[in-house]
């Protein structure tokens, strides 16, 4: 069979999702083992894989995963992308690496999405070299949802890097990426959306926010989601708001603040539990809080997180994933090859074009 045929006979049924199995602090053994526990956990018919990387090393691992075996199809990429290597150093050079290689086949369309664990700002360049962004939209942002308030709930935050420097149109085109994400994926009809500021009054804040905060309140009738203004840190774990817009270099801190705090319970929970017998047994009748807890707080629960904006599906997942990790990105990934979200945005983004106007014009 042509993989023509091959590729439109699999589209009716899987998803089709392209991996760099190189990059990434573990390496191809996280990568088969988080494959082998996905399909274990949904059985085989939902998605298909195309792993790049060493041919010969793969083969020899998948010797250990015959369920994985049975659903891969494994494309020689000579060259990795280092963690360290640099953006421009390697821009020129990267044409038979697993990364890019991976990237390239999201572009021909011969997979619906492709994953990686590697470089963050190499993966975000390729694929925005590949992949371009949606019209409409200035620059994609890294986008997740992480724990909030009560429950199961989540909140959108965006970007988590890949942006440092952001004025007020890139921060405009943000809320429309997370809007549309939060709907389609987070399942949350016209989410409350605020853009985080070091306090909730109108006056705080540099200009670009100031700015910004004032052409989304006077045009908030005519948005698609609930501006409610400023909103703080506290307000992410608390659950006020749904969607928060900010800059690449705060985003990250955020996401490595709540990461950090959720292994700082974890710690704390287990080292008092050390120390007491009763401390023991009272947690025995706990198991099931426990387990509640953890799937909300651990960050392998939210390990895939998308380049939004790009004309096709590519999701970071963390450089130190193990195959936990990585099972759950690769149901996050999915999911989003599931979902009509780039045609919503831009048709959301041509929607506000005169609202961004207006924007342009004040500066």
């Amino acid at each position: 069979m042509s993989f023509l045929l091959f590729l439109c006979k699999m589209s009716e049924d899987k998803k089709i999702i392209a991996i760099d199995a190189m990059s990434g602090d573990k390496g191809p053994n996280a990568v088969l083992g988080g494959m082998n526990q996905f399909l274990y956990q949904n059985g085989e018919d939902r998605v298909h894989f195309r792993l790049f990387g060493d041919e010969k090393k793969l083969r020899r691992l998948l010797a250990k995963y015959p369920r994985v075996a049975r659903n891969v199809e494994v494309i020689h990429a000579p060259n990795v992308i280092k963690m360290t290597d640099k953006v421009m150093e390697v821009l020129r050079h990267a044409q038979d690496t697993s990364m890019y290689m991976a990237i390239k086949d999201v572009r021909e369309g011969k997979s619906n999405a492709v994953i990686s664990a590697g470089n963050t700002g190499m993966f975000m360049s390729l694929s925005k070299l590949a992949l371009k962004t949606i019209e409409g939209i200035s620059r994609p942002a890294i986008t997740t949802m992480l724990p909030s308030g009560a429950g199961d709930s989540r909140v959108v935050v965006l970007d988590l890097g890949a942006n440092v420097h952001c004025d007020e149109n890139i921060l405009f085109d943000f809320a429309v990426l997370g809007s549309v994400y939060a709907e389609v994926v987070g399942k949350m009809p016209k989410p409350k959306l605020g853009v985080l500021n070091i306090g909730s009054e109108d006056t705080k804040g540099n200009e670009t926010l100031i700015h910004l905060n004032h052409i989304l309140t006077e045009n908030k009738e005519h948005l698609p989601y609930d501006y409610i203004g400023f909103v703080e840190g506290s307000d992410i774990s608390a659950g006020r708001v749904q969607v928060v817009v900010t800059d690449g270099f705060t985003g990250n801190i955020v996401l490595k603040t709540v990461e950090g705090t959720a292994k700082l319970i974890k710690r704390v929970i287990v080292e008092n539990f050390k120390k007491s017998i009763l401390a023991i047994i009272g947690a025995f009748f706990l198991v099931r809080v426990f387990k509640r807890l953890k799937h909300k707080i651990d960050p392998r629960s939210y390990a895939g997180a998308t380049f939004l904006g790009l004309r096709g599906f590519a999701v970071k997942t963390h450089g130190n994933s193990d195959a936990l990790a990585f099972a759950n990105s690769i149901e996050y990934t999915a999911n989003l090859a599931n979902a009509n979200l780039n045609g919503l945005i831009e048709e959301r983004a041509r929607a506000l074009s005169d609202i961004r106007t207006k924007l342009q014009s004040e500066e």
